[in-house]
């Protein structure tokens, strides 16, 4: 076994010392907000709240699953991120498998033109005329439509059907299989990687789907979670009855509330990655790579 270098020794060293600094600089402001969140109002008015909580209490998660707008906005988000993730992967998947076939003999003018959106996004005001021209504004449809294939996440994906070796779909379709069943039970069992990893991305998209909303959404029934998040951190748009609810003693400070809001938004995206992160990594990697 060869003998590290004394070089080497400091370099891991000085790696694993910053990385830890790192992850800890990340982790710390996360166990404030859960701590804020689990507190009493007293201790959060005094500042007593650090990174753990000061007289622990669940009343403010009791307040978000109590409160309907709160209640209605989660629903908003959850149907955005799963109906908007499978619009995105059926439209992304068949876009980029008829793109990665060498036999599409006008794949290179599409791919160029897929190319010009990623470098040049389309600016606010001709996205706001062509989405008020579709009947799309103050619609769930708005939050799903505008964005329904990523040019980067198109490309990630066809760089993975590129390396699915050509014989395979040849004997397919010399048994008589078509197109889309070939991309249905071919294909896309294949892809189960790059499936999951696109996935992700798109369903982090339209969780924390916020700006869309903010520009095209008028109606308050149809917030998401985002920008109902945002009325409770910058409007203290909390509702409570200082006489007939047990939720009295929160008016003097919103900040629990707002807290455990916040906790409740980011709990379902971090218990989602594990599942999938094996699946991400190998997704990354192989998509990643051109043959």
């Amino acid at each position: 076994m060869r003998k590290k270098s004394l070089g080497s020794n400091v370099f891991n060293i000085f790696n694993i010392t910053f990385l830890g600094l790192l992850a800890l600089s990340m982790f710390l402001p996360i166990a404030n907000v859960i701590a804020k969140s689990l507190s009493d109002v007293g201790a959060l008015t005094t500042g007593k709240v650090s990174l753990l909580p000061v007289d622990f209490t669940w009343i403010n998660y009791r307040y978000v699953f109590s409160d309907i707008s709160i209640i209605r906005s989660m629903g908003v988000t959850i149907y955005i991120t799963v109906v908007g993730t499978l619009i995105n992967l059926i439209l992304t998947s068949t876009l980029a498998y008829s793109l990665s076939r060498q036999e599409y003999k006008g794949r290179k003018f599409f791919l160029i033109m897929i190319l010009i959106t990623m470098i040049f996004p389309a600016p606010l005001i001709p996205l706001f005329i062509w989405i008020s021209t579709l009947n799309l504004m103050d619609t769930l449809w708005v939050l799903m439509l505008p964005g329904a294939i990523s040019a980067f996440n198109f490309f990630v994906m066809r760089s993975f059907f590129q390396q699915i070796p050509s014989e395979l779909i040849d004997s397919a379709r010399m048994d008589g299989c078509g197109e889309l069943r070939m991309l249905w039970n071919i294909i896309l069992p294949l892809s189960k990687p790059v499936m999951a990893t696109i996935g992700l991305f798109y369903g982090i998209i339209h969780w924390n789907t916020y700006m869309h909303a903010l520009y095209f959404i008028n109606d308050p029934r149809l917030f998401p979670l985002q920008v109902k998040l945002r009325q409770l951190l910058i409007t203290d748009d909390i509702q409570v009855d200082a006489q007939n609810t047990p939720f009295s003693d929160l008016i003097g400070s919103p900040e629990g509330i707002q807290m455990a809001t916040v906790v409740v938004a980011m709990i379902p995206i971090i218990m989602v990655y594990p599942f999938l992160q094996r699946f991400f990594i190998k997704g990354m990697l192989l998509g990643s790579i051109k043959s």
